[in-house]
This record gives C-alpha cells, structure tokens and sequence, in this order.
C-alpha cells in the first residue's frame, strides 16, 4: 500500500491533524491485510510513525527523488523479509 500526498494548512499545523491522517491511513491499511506502506514524504516527520529508509529494504520508487524522502513502514513484523523492487505509483500521481 501507498499513502498519498497529504498537507495540512498551515494555520492548522501543529494541532495534531496530521499525525491522525497518518494513524488512520496506517490503520485502515491493516484493516485490509498489507504488511507494509510505502510514503513519498518529509524524512524527519514519517519516521515518527515507524517509517524507514526504503533501500534498507531494496525497495526503491521510480520517482527522481532523494533516497531518504522514499520511505516504507512494515504494518507486520517480517512484511518486508525478502521482498525488494520498484514501487510504481498509478499514472495519476505524475500530476501531482
């Protein structure tokens, strides 16, 4: 699974907003049995939620990006063991 762009305004920041956004997509990816999400984020705020470095995985995007902003979280202990590839994003995420 991926989470999508997020932002809060930023007369809103700061209120927690966010990290609920976060929680709940984690959430609901449990819900529906993924072992693990990949986000294409801000690499000093995702890690409070578990995300890692994708490449400690072998896991990359095909997106230019620098290597600590595409990170992966395992939703179950050992969702990642083994696995490695390109994660690619559906067409509609180039507009963004």
């Amino acid at each position: 699974m991926g989470l999508g762009p997020m932002a809060v305004s930023p007369a809103r920041q700061r209120a927690g907003i966010g990290g609920a956004l976060v929680q709940a997509g984690l959430a609901r990816c449990r819900d529906l049995g993924a072992c693990a999400v990949v986000v294409l984020g801000h690499p000093t705020y995702y890690p409070r939620f578990g995300f890692v470095t994708s490449t400690r995985f072998g896991i990359r995007c095909t997106y230019d990006a620098p290597e600590e902003v595409f990170m992966v979280a395992e939703l179950q202990p050992g969702g990642l063991r083994g696995a490695s590839g390109v994660v690619d994003y559906h067409p509609v995420f180039a507009s963004v």
